[in-house]
């Protein structure tokens, strides 16, 4: 305890780097308050370095408490919004594009299942397709594989 009470600036810049490193690497900004927490440590740290604060715990609890709540009102908005883009973009899968021979027939009404990867996928096409066509996928959903007649 003696360790940082005596280095208590480089002790508060340390445990800010931490928090921001938990926050970022992590949780990936999945909650801000390390985040606001560890940018107010980094900074009372820093004042207290150059002499703008006392060196003693209870400025630095002051300090970093001020210093998180005014990092929160400032930044809490546009990190908020940062969080708010999500891709729509469906997720690319490896099985789209398997490309097999149908053992029975598929159409609307007919969707029977097709082994592959350890799963029992059941076969859907919007057109029929003989049983002994060759097929690719075009779409994957959970064990659900859309199929489409190759040419």
């Amino acid at each position: 305890m003696e360790l940082i009470t005596n280095n208590l600036a480089e002790s508060l810049i340390v445990l800010g780097l931490v928090m921001l490193a938990i926050e970022i690497a992590i949780l990936g900004f999945a909650t801000f308050i390390l985040f606001f927490v560890g940018v107010a440590s980094v900074l009372a740290g820093a004042l207290m370095y150059i002499g703008m604060i006392p060196d003693t715990l209870m400025s630095a609890t002051l300090t970093v408490g001020i210093l998180t709540a005014v990092s929160a009102a400032l930044l809490w908005k546009p990190l908020k919004n940062i969080q708010q883009k999500v891709d729509k973009k469906p997720a690319q899968s490896d099985l789209i594009g398997h490309r097999f021979m149908l053992q029975e027939n598929v159409s609307i009404t007919e969707n029977p299942y097709y082994h592959y990867s350890g799963i029992q996928w059941q076969l859907k096409s919007a057109q029929p397709i003989s049983a002994g066509s060759m097929v690719k996928v075009i779409k994957a959903e959970v064990g659900l594989f859309y199929v489409e007649a190759v040419e």
